[in-house]
């Protein structure tokens, strides 16, 4: 069986520690279609919470289910004890206790090397430990105080222990994705809600099966395009010979072929999710209506590698890790009565930075990902400015804005891929740090030339 796992491993150029995670990861898809056939409310959550904790043990080993169960331990006692507190308490916990195993496994540099451990799966467990306590804490806030957001996931009632492993271990969920709210869970599993099917529901099927063929797709896209584009070439003296142009090529190559990486993943994770049915997110207003899976949706490719603003990019990146980042930490900073800034935008990031790990490359990725996001903003508004009746002008800021986006994004993404300090610098000098520059040129230009909404123009006309 060894040598067969080695021999299926060495066919798609991964380890077999790798290999063994991708095979427990697509079972994910067959484990997540049997919830929908367990019967009972309680039956559901021991069968969400076992299959989980089966597939972690096969797929990492029997410790990785003793981490997991550190950061969902001290949540649900914060929860017990010291509900006026609790959300915050577990936010620092939980993430006190990743960076510890980030900084102890250091999973970047194993991940690099094709080695992989429970790491990934712990960072998404800790996302849905700290808004579960979270939202319990929010259950105590008077109503004019809630955002919108709060005001959907708040829980009055503390969930049972088995209804609370049952989610964040739900048939192997936490492996990769989607982040899901407790509520949505707890409705899912008791039928309430939008699950409240007055017939046999919403068919899973064709949506399960466009995700499957998305994820071969990826799958096979991104095992032809990686001999090609080597981070390894970044180092090489090669690399260093080549023109500007075709530096700036390879960074965007490098990218574009590691996206599909996680692609395929998101679009395994996703097919888990639509096939059991917690994916479902309501009906179109078609005629006649379609079912809509919004609820599993991870990513959105061509809205990614074409978004005309790098304001746009967090919305079809991970998207649900993006939104858990935008209601649990972006909009709590904002001080009520004013408008957010950069600074929640710099907090943000840097919370992501952290959440994937203490490697500089990270850290300098989620930086530049925030002046990026500043310096789109001024196109945008820019663009925004120009009268309707100038078309070509707005056109060009639009490609502007496109083209601004594609370089920058490409540029910033090496250190996310090669990590270290050295190797992210090297990168970016060899094309003069123009993915740097031009973001701060941008915000500094936006307070020179402010731009005035084209709106206020057309009044003094009339």
């Amino acid at each position: 069986m060894e040598l067969d796992m080695e021999t299926m491993a060495a066919s798609i150029g991964v380890s077999v520690p790798v290999l063994r995670f991708l095979l427990c990861f697509v079972a994910t898809i067959p484990v997540s279609f049997l919830w929908r056939l367990v019967p009972g409310r309680l039956a559901k959550h021991v069968y969400s919470a076992f299959s989980g904790a089966l597939l972690s043990y096969l797929s990492f080993g029997f410790s990785s289910n003793l981490h997991f169960l550190v950061p969902m331990l001290l949540g649900y006692a914060s929860m017990v004890l010291y509900r006026p507190k609790c959300g915050i308490i577990t936010f620092f916990l939980g993430f006190g206790y990743l960076i510890c195993c980030h900084v102890y496994y250091m999973s970047g540099d194993a991940w690099k090397q094709g080695g992989i451990d429970a790491t990934g799966a712990l960072m998404v467990l800790t996302l849905k430990v700290i808004s579960c306590a979270m939202n319990y804490n929010d259950g105590l806030l008077k109503e004019e105080e809630l955002r919108e957001a709060q005001k959907k996931y708040q829980l009055i009632k503390l969930p049972s222990l088995i209804e609370y492993f049952g989610y964040c271990l739900c048939c192997g969920s936490h492996f990769a994705g989607p982040i899901y709210e407790m509520k949505d869970y707890l409705e899912w599993t008791e039928g309430k809600g939008i699950w409240a099917y007055s017939d046999k529901g919403p068919s899973p099927y064709g949506a399960t099966l466009c995700a499957l063929v998305q994820a071969a797709f990826c799958m096979a896209l991104h095992l032809y395009l990686v001999p090609y584009h080597p981070l390894s070439w970044f180092t090489d003296p090669i690399y260093q010979e080549w023109g500007f142009w075709k530096k700036l090529s390879y960074q965007y190559m490098s990218g574009f072929t590691m996206r599909w990486k996680y692609y395929f993943i998101w679009s395994i994770s996703e097919t888990a999710i639509i096939i059991s049915g917690l994916g479902f997110s309501g009906w179109t207003e078609s005629s006649p209506p379609k079912p809509k899976w919004d609820r599993a949706k991870i990513i959105d490719i061509l809205g990614f590698e074409l978004a005309k603003s790098s304001v746009l990019l967090p919305l079809v990146w991970n998207i649900q890790v993006s939104t858990w980042l935008r209601h649990y930490i972006y909009e709590r900073l904002i001080t009520k009565g004013k408008k957010p800034g950069f600074f929640q935008l710099l907090a943000t990031q840097t919370v992501s930075a952290v959440w994937h790990g203490l490697y500089p490359g990270y850290i300098i990725f989620f930086v530049q990902s925030a002046l990026m996001i500043a310096g789109s903003r001024v196109i945008y508004r820019w663009e925004q400015a120009i009268p309707t009746n100038m078309t070509l002008v707005k056109k060009a800021f639009v490609f502007m804005g496109f083209a601004y986006t594609l370089l920058v994004m490409n540029y910033s993404c090496v250190g996310f891929m090669v990590l270290s300090m050295h190797e992210t610098l090297a990168s970016y000098g060899s094309v003069y740090y123009i993915g740097t520059i031009l973001p701060i040129a941008l915000i500094v230009l936006g307070y020179i030339i402010p731009a005035k909404p084209a709106r206020s123009k057309v009044r003094k006309e009339q």
